[in-house]
């Protein structure tokens, strides 16, 4: 009887209750499911999508979300495909759209492989097989071959070793490297043949006639070599190099042209320029390339070639959107979606023209739109969450204000469910990372900044793009550049005091939070901004930037595209720019959260801004949550959920509550309570 009842219990909690009028919860939150990937069939007719299906929380074995495979039909109707307890990646086509592949390690599988599934029906099947997980692929255009990246298996003699103990590791000399493999489609007896590169391989893309290939490779398999140092190459099927695109700084999607004639790529300006977005079209012969849109305000997010001479793309541009074309030499530019609709993230063409986007809005999460060739309206065609059509969802407004040496900010208002013109409400401020990031005006509801539950408690929630953010084109991020903590987080409060400025919000009720350097930016309003905000939550956050760059992965990338300068070539500058500096000025209750196993921003960020806190005459209310075996953000859906309650709590405790003391360290997570026996 008692399983029977779990059961149940299981099935309820899996199901979100509509909240209607109420508003979303954070159980519901916790539900959320959208799209990931969409990939169009070469014949343009049929759309395979990935879709994020996160566990229900307290039933079952905690993790990461599932990630299913479904498919959009010819008649445009969407069907499961690959459900389940499923993580399915890097999903395309057959070149004769036949069948979807993807890269899963399945059930009996030692490592993942490369799968196509027919969409006639029928079972999926491997097609082909390495000694050690597949990364990537891509097809020849006959599909009788598909090059392949994997590491290089560990010899015999290092995994004997291992097995006697000595397991020791020989700090960033030990890499392996990320190897191009070419393969028999058509016969698995034939052994995968590796060609031999210089570097280790990041991506790959077979051209047209098949006998070139588009290869970025890297140094070394480091994660500031991945980021910064991405170089493109043309390479034969023996892999001679025959042009080098030498691309300046970083490296974004990349695209032949379906008669081979040119290369599109997105690429940093500079090898200073914070982020990969300008539209780059190169002579695979030559390598010589040009930026087609020199004076884009924005940064392209994707692309993908429409004709021969047309390449489709997506640029971010301030809080919106746009899906474009151009002609390869820079004319031409027609824009199909234009400001003010869903926020396009990625996009596939097919031979016929036809678009599959991925895209949210202000009222969904991500979903899968399409667009014929010659069309301007994307229509579309998935709804992962019928449940939410049903929920009432809160105001969201485009905002832009005056910094207060006149730089206009843009940003985004979440209203209180039940706002009240003539109010002042509560307002959390949800700083973006990077900082070379931005956010747009689609779905900005998530586990660590939960905007529409937080309307329901009666705050605003402001999502800014301070200076030195993406999609307002290189100039804008390179804003904060070399002066971190000043201007960019002076952006911050000036936008409060608009808000206050305004009579919508009330200043003695303002809280911070945000991740990575939004986490950084939470320090600060805690610390050197502490008479500004009643409350602060921060997660994976910085510190003190003389430690945090030698215990980082990225330390190349801090000094090139953020920083400028060595720590020990202005010791006093980075030691300003440190939250941990002002503790002795910190009065703002702070909750530090942060995954113990954060490669990015070292776990010891957070507790030595806890320790240092704790340590004053006076402190604060200070609290320090460590999430066993999570990164650079929480991935299970267990510590996602934790987050979001204390998160929550927090900020109501000390916004809208009786403040002092701390709420309690445990937490209610609503489970029943023999679900554990």
């Amino acid at each position: 009887m008692r399983t029977l009842t779990k059961l149940l219990v299981a099935l309820i909690v899996a199901l979100p209750s509509v909240a209607m009028a109420d508003g979303m919860t954070l159980k519901q939150l916790a539900s959320l499911q959208n799209v990931t990937d969409a990939a169009i069939s070469p014949d343009g007719a049929m759309i395979a999508y990935t879709k994020y299906v996160p566990r229900v929380v307290g039933a079952g074995n905690d993790g990461g979300a599932w990630i299913e495979l479904h498919l959009i039909g010819a008649n445009g109707e969407s069907r499961p495909f690959i459900t389940g307890e499923v993580n399915v990646s890097s999903i395309g086509w057959t070149p004769d759209s036949r069948e979807i592949t993807f890269l899963a390690k399945r059930d009996g599988d030692k490592h993942t492989r490369l799968y196509a599934i027919p969409v006639a029906g029928g079972e999926a099947r491997p097609i082909a097989t390495l000694k050690t997980a597949i990364n990537a692929y891509s097809f020849a255009p006959d599909g009788n071959q598909v090059a392949l990246l994997a590491f290089e298996p560990e010899s015999a003699e290092r995994k004997k070793e291992k097995e006697l103990g000595f397991d020791q590791i020989v700090f960033e000399e030990e890499w392996t490297p990320r190897r191009l493999f070419i393969a028999s489609v058509h016969h698995a007896d034939v052994e995968p043949r590796m060609l031999e590169l210089e570097g280790s391989v990041q991506s790959v893309a077979w051209s047209p006639a098949g006998d070139r290939l588009a290869v970025a490779v890297t140094p070394r398999e480091l994660v500031d070599d991945t980021l910064v140092f991405q170089r493109l190459r043309i390479i034969d099927t023996d892999g001679e190099v025959l042009a080098r695109i030498d691309n300046p700084g970083k490296l974004g999607d990349y695209d032949w042209s379906a008669d081979g004639a040119h290369l599109a790529f997105i690429s940093a300006q500079t090898l200073n320029d914070p982020a990969a977005g300008r539209l780059m079209v190169a002579s695979p012969d030559t390598g010589d390339f040009r930026d087609v849109i020199p004076d884009l305000e924005g940064h392209v997010m994707a692309l993908d070639w429409q004709t021969d001479d047309t390449v489709a793309f997506i640029s971010h541009e301030g809080v919106h959107a746009r899906l474009a074309t151009v002609r390869h030499n820079g004319t031409h530019e027609d824009t199909i979606a234009n400001h003010g609709g869903p926020i396009w993230d990625s996009l596939s063409v097919g031979a016929n023209g036809r678009i599959a986007l991925v895209a949210s809005t202000p009222e969904h999460p991500a979903e899968v739109f399409a667009v014929d060739a010659g069309g301007s309206t994307p229509e579309r065609l998935t709804n992962s969450n019928p449940w939410l059509d049903e929920v009432d969802l809160a105001r969201q407004e485009v905002v832009t204000y005056p910094a207060r040496d006149g730089l206009d900010i843009e940003g985004m208002l979440v209203y209180p469910l039940n706002y009240q013109e003539g109010t002042r409400y509560p307002l959390i401020l949800a700083v973006h990372g990077g900082p070379e990031s931005h956010y747009s005006n689609g779905w900005l509801t998530r586990y660590s900044l939960p905007a529409q539950p937080a309307a329901v408690e009666g705050y605003f929630m402001f999502f800014q793009n301070y200076r030195g953010s993406t999609g307002r084109g290189v100039e804008f991020s390179l804003t904060s550049q070399g002066r971190p903590a000043r201007e960019e987080f002076d952006d911050l409060v000036d936008g409060v005091d608009y808000l206050i400025e305004r009579g919508m919000v009330d200043g003695d009720k303002v809280g911070i939070t945000g991740g990575s350097y939004g986490g950084y930016a939470s320090a600060w309003g805690a610390t050197y901004y502490s008479d500004r905000f009643a409350a602060s939550v921060m997660f994976v956050g910085i510190s003190e930037l003389i430690s945090k760059l030698g215990t980082t992965d990225i330390a190349q990338e801090e000094y090139l595209v953020h920083a400028r300068a060595w720590p020990w070539e202005d010791w006093d500058r980075a030691l300003a720019a440190s939250p941990l500096h002002y503790v002795t000025q910190a009065k703002t209750p702070i909750l530090i959260l942060h995954g113990d196993a954060d490669p990015r921003v070292d776990p010891r960020q957070s507790e030595i801004l806890y320790r240092y806190l704790k340590l004053q005459d006076n402190p604060p209310p200070v609290r320090l949550v460590f999430y066993p075996g999570e990164g650079h953000g929480n991935r299970r859906a267990a510590s996602r959920y934790d987050y979001s309650l204390r998160m929550m709590r927090w900020m109501n405790h000390y916004l809208q509550g009786s403040g002092g003391e701390m709420p309690p360290p445990a937490i209610d997570y609503g489970l029943d309570s023999d679900d554990d026996e």
